[in-house]
This record gives C-alpha cells, sequence and structure tokens, in this order.
C-alpha cells in the first residue's frame, strides 16, 4: 500500500475495526498497521492469512477475532480482548455491512431484522462499549461507514438504504452526546467502490458506464481510495471535525 499521507499521531493508538478482514476493511486494516497503529478486528471468515502478510511486510501484527457482529455479547467480549491486548480503545471504525440486494414484497420481518442487526445496531453498541476507554483517554475518534446510496435514492436493497441512513442520524446524535468528552464522531460516504465482490457480483460495463458519467471525476473508485480519508478521520488532523458525513464519491453528490 502507497499512501500519500503519514498522520504520526496513530502510531500506538489502539484502534478497533470491525468487518477488518475483507473488502475495504482489509484496505483499513493495513492502512492503519501501515501507521504503527495497533490494530483489533473482527470478521466473521477467517482472516490468518491476512494477518501473516501485515506481519510479514509491517512487522506489526492486528489481533483477528472470529465474531458475528449481530451478536452484541460476542461483539463486546472481542473489544475486551483488544483492550486487554492494545490498551483502551481510541479509535474505533464501524465499517462492515451486509449490502445483500432484495425487493420490498419479498422481505420478511426476519430478513428486515437481520439487516438492521448487521448494518446499524452494532454502530451503536461498539459506540457504548468504548465511550469510557475514550473519555478516560481524553480524546477518541469513531468513524462510522455510511453511504451515498440514500442519497442518491437507491433501488434493489431498500433496507440497507434506510439503515445507512440511520448511520448518518446516529453520528449526529453521537457526535452531540460525546463531544462534551472530546470524543468525535463522524460518518464515511463512499460512492460505489469497487472491491472484488462488487466486481463478482454487480459490475458490469453498461452499470459502470452509467455511474462513471454520473461522477465528476472520472475514475473507479477503489478500496485503496477509502483508507487515507479514514486515517485522517481517525487522526488530529480533523480534531475540529465532528458530526460530520464526509463523502468520497467522485463527485456523484454534492453537500452543503
Amino acid at each position: 500500500m502507497k499512501l500519500s499521507s503519514h498522520f504520526d499521531d496513530l502510531k500506538g493508538q489502539s484502534v478497533f475495526i470491525t468487518g477488518g478482514g475483507s473488502g475495504i476493511g482489509a484496505w483499513l486494516t493495513e492502512g492503519f498497521v501501515a501507521q504503527g497503529a495497533k490494530v483489533a478486528f473482527v470478521q466473521r471468515s477467517d482472516a490468518t492469512e491476512l494477518c501473516d502478510r501485515l506481519e510479514a511486510q509491517y512487522d506489526n501484527r492486528p489481533l483477528f477475532m472470529a465474531c458475528d457482529i449481530t451478536d452484541i455479547e460476542a461483539l463486546r467480549s472481542s473489544m475486551a480482548k483488544a483492550r486487554e491486548a492494545h490498551g483502551p480503545i481510541t479509535v474505533l471504525v464501524n465499517n462492515a455491512a451486509s449490502d445483500n440486494r432484495h425487493s420490498l414484497e419479498e422481505f420478511s420481518v426476519e430478513d428486515w431484522d437481520q439487516a438492521i442487526n448487521i448494518n446499524l445496531r452494532p454502530h451503536f453498541f461498539t459506540a457504548q462499549e468504548v465511550q469510557k476507554d475514550m473519555q478516560e483517554a481524553g480524546h477518541g475518534s469513531i468513524i462510522n461507514f455510511s453511504s451515498i446510496s440514500y442519497m442518491m435514492g437507491n433501488e434493489g436493497y431498500p433496507a440497507y438504504v434506510a439503515s445507512k441512513s440511520g448511520i448518518t442520524g446516529l453520528t449526529r446524535g453521537l457526535a452531540r452526546e460525546l463531544g462534551k468528552h472530546k470524543i468525535r464522531v463522524n460518518a464515511l460516504m463512499p460512492g460505489w467502490v469497487l472491491t472484488d465482490r462488487q466486481r463478482e457480483l454487480w459490475v458490469t460495463p453498461e452499470a459502470l458506464e452509467a455511474h462513471l458519467e454520473r461522477q465528476c471525476l472520472k475514475e473507479e473508485i477503489v478500496p485503496d481510495d477509502i483508507v487515507a480519508p479514514t486515517l485522517f478521520l481517525a487522526s488530529s488532523a480533523s480534531r475540529m471535525m465532528t458530526g460530520q458525513a464526509l463523502v468520497v464519491d467522485g463527485g456523484v453528490v454534492v453537500t452543503g
């Protein structure tokens, strides 16, 4: 990984990432490891190979814990293990999500609950879990991954769109709630990031051409493009930013 920026204050910080073993999450894990941060992450699938590679490349092995983030007690237990290994958590990245496509008419109550339990509920309880750590440290940064999907009014996955909108609202509420403790809470809003999963399931030449036409910058967004903005939000470089939604989408949506 070649980053254009380095954030010295992230060295030695205790970082916890959900879904940090695949897709954008794996790139985030590497980005923080490259800064010298002490990284712990949860992932359902095995991520030992990633940890082996990062240890060999950076001499800084992240702590991987297998965990289903819909199990809040298991998630809390994983965060406790991270705290024990690396000290109080001062950077939290809520990245894990599921953007499975679905129709309105075929979606059951159970399907809805599962979508929210993956895409929104963990963000609240991980923030609850790290509040004391960050308060005692005198600082902290929580980064919640949302999406421009609700800003575009995308179709094909309404539960995902709803949950991503909810993340932005939660971010703003938590920013007000935690600001008095010098804890910052921001949302990161990626556009269509072309991960391996996206390319395998949904990228077609026609769909990609149409989306690039909507972007001001006519280039594909790759996972690497999301790393530096996340590091920026985690670092003191953004110390007076909170309650914000940082859009990284090549200029599809315009805010302000």
